[in-house]
C-alpha cells in the first residue's frame, strides 16, 4: 500500500472506532436528550444561515468551474427555503414517537414467562450519499432520534457545505449532552474512504447509500456490511377491465406527469384489452400536452395511431429502463395475469398499482406483486415515507430482509427478544 492508503485507512479506522463507542452513549440516550439535541441543531442552522450560504458558494463556484449543469447546481445549493427546510425538518424529527425501547408482542409462557420484543438501534450507520447537502441533515436527524451514531460520506461537490453542516451538529450534539461522535462527516474526498467504510464490519453495521444506480451498484457489489438500497424504480400502473376510467386517467396522469424524476414515478403503463381503445387515446392526449415521449407495444401504437397521436414501438429494453424523465412504455395487456406476469419479469419491486372496482382482483394483485410498496386505485407517487406517516425517511428499500419499503426510524431499528421471569427455571 501506498503512503495516502496506509492514511486514509488509519484515519477511517479513528472514525469507526470513535462512531462505536459512541453508539452506546446514543442507544441509551433518552427521547428528551436526543430531541434536545435535533432542536439546538435547528436553532444553530437558523442562526448561521448566512455562513452555511457563504460555506455553500465555494462549492457552487467549484460546480460552475467545473461545467457542471444548471440542475446539477441546483441540486447542490443551499438557498434560504431550502435552509429553513433543513431546520424545520430535524424540528419534524423531534416530534415523532420515538421507537426505541418499545416493547410489543408480549405473551405468556406456559412456564410462566412472558415474551416480547424491544426495539434497539442498529448502532453504526454509514450513509453514503451524493449532491444534496441537505441530505446530511435528514441523515443526521433520523440517526440521532433512532438512538443510532452515524458516518456520512456526502459527494466531494459539497465538501465545505457538509463540513460546516457537521460543526452545527456536533454543536446541537454537545448542548444535548450527546457524544458529538454520533454524528461524523468523512473530510476527505479520497474515493478510497468509501471502500474502507463499506468493507469494516467492525466498525459499521449497515450502509445506506442514496445517489445514482452506478453508485448503489458499486457499494452492493463490494460492501462486507448489509446494505439498504434499491437500485432502480421501474413502477407499473395496471388499469383493470373492471376500472373506473375517470379514476383510471387521473392515477396513471398523476403517477407520470406529477414528477419525472423520483424513483417512485410510472415508467410502465399496463391497459387491459378489454378497455383500451377507450382509455388510451383520451389518458394519452394528455401525455402528449404534457410532452411525454409514449412507447408503445404494436396494440398501443395501432390505437394511438388511429387517434392521431404519436408513439413510436417500445423495444424490449424500454420494458426494462427506469427513464427518470418525460417518457412513458405503455402495453396492452390481456387481462390481471399477463399485467402481473409483465410486472414480474420486467419490474424492480419497488412500487405498483393495479386501478379497479374488482375486490377479488385488486386482494390478488396485492398478495401476488412481489414489489415493496402495492397499491390499489392510488398514484404510485404516494410511496414516501412522509406520505406513509414516517414523518420522513432516509431511503426507500427493495430489500426482503430487514427494511422493505420507505425506511424511517424504525427502519434504522431492529428487535431482540426480552423476557420477564419471577425464578421460573427450565425443566
Amino acid at each position: 500500500m501506498d503512503k495516502q492508503r496506509i492514511d486514509i485507512d488509519a484515519y477511517m479506522a479513528d472514525l469507526g472506532r470513535r462512531a462505536r463507542a459512541a453508539s452506546r452513549a446514543t442507544a441509551r440516550a433518552s427521547t428528551a436528550a436526543k430531541d434536545r439535541a435535533l432542536l439546538a441543531t435547528a436553532a444553530a442552522i437558523r442562526r448561521e444561515a448566512a455562513a452555511l450560504k457563504a460555506a455553500n458558494e465555494h462549492d457552487l463556484a467549484q460546480a460552475r468551474a467545473a461545467g457542471q449543469d444548471p440542475a446539477f447546481v441546483d441540486r447542490l445549493a443551499l438557498t434560504d427555503k431550502v435552509i429553513e427546510s433543513m431546520a424545520a425538518g430535524l424540528e419534524q424529527i423531534a416530534a415523532l414517537p420515538d421507537p426505541v425501547g418499545e416493547i410489543s408482542n408480549l405473551r405468556f409462557r406456559p412456564t410462566g414467562i412472558q415474551v416480547g420484543q424491544m426495539r434497539v438501534p442498529l448502532g453504526v450507520i454509514g450513509i453514503i450519499y451524493e449532491s444534496r447537502p441537505n441530505v446530511t441533515i435528514d441523515a443526521a436527524g433520523l440517526c440521532i432520534k433512532s438512538g443510532n451514531a452515524t458516518i456520512l460520506r456526502g459527494g466531494s461537490e459539497a465538501i465545505h457545505s457538509n463540513q460546516a453542516l457537521a460543526t452545527l451538529i456536533r454543536e446541537g450534539l454537545r448542548e444535548a449532552g450527546l457524544p458529538e461522535d454520533a454524528v461524523l462527516v468523512i473530510e476527505t474526498t479520497d474515493r478510497a474512504a468509501v471502500g474502507a467504510l463499506i468493507t469494516h464490519p467492525e466498525w459499521v453495521d449497515v450502509i445506506v447509500p442514496r445517489g445514482g444506480k452506478s453508485l448503489i451498484e458499486r457499494i452492493s457489489k463490494d460492501a462486507k456490511v448489509p446494505v439498504i438500497k434499491h437500485l432502480d424504480g421501474i413502477c407499473h400502473v395496471y388499469i383493470d377491465d373492471d376500472a373506473d376510467l375517470e379514476k383510471a386517467i387521473r392515477i396513471a396522469d398523476n403517477a407520470k406527469t406529477q414528477r419525472y424524476s423520483p424513483c417512485n414515478t410510472m415508467e410502465t403503463l399496463l391497459v387491459a384489452a378489454s378497455v383500451a381503445q377507450q382509455v388510451l387515446p383520451r389518458l394519452c392526449r394528455i401525455y402528449a400536452d404534457k410532452g411525454v415521449e409514449l412507447r408503445g407495444d404494436a396494440r398501443t401504437c395501432e390505437i394511438l395511431g388511429g387517434a392521431g397521436i404519436a408513439c413510436r414501438p417500445a423495444t424490449e429494453e424500454d420494458w426494462r429502463t427506469e427513464y427518470l424523465a418525460p417518457i412513458l412504455s405503455i402495453r396492452v395487456v390481456a387481462g390481471l395475469d399477463e399485467a402481473i406476469d409483465h410486472i414480474t419479469a420486467y419490474g424492480s419491486q419497488h412500487t405498483d398499482a393495479i386501478v379497479t372496482e374488482n375486490h377479488s382482483r385488486a386482494m390478488r394483485f396485492i398478495r401476488e406483486v412481489d414489489s415493496s410498496s402495492v397499491m390499489i386505485n392510488a398514484s404510485t407517487r404516494f410511496a414516501d415515507g412522509f406520505e406513509y406517516g414516517l414523518g420522513a425517511e432516509i431511503g426507500i428499500s427493495t430489500d426482503k430482509l430487514h427494511a422493505r419499503g420507505p425506511v424511517g426510524l424504525e427502519g434504522l431499528t431492529s428487535l431482540k427478544y426480552v423476557v420477564f421471569g419471577s425464578g421460573q427455571v427450565r425443566a
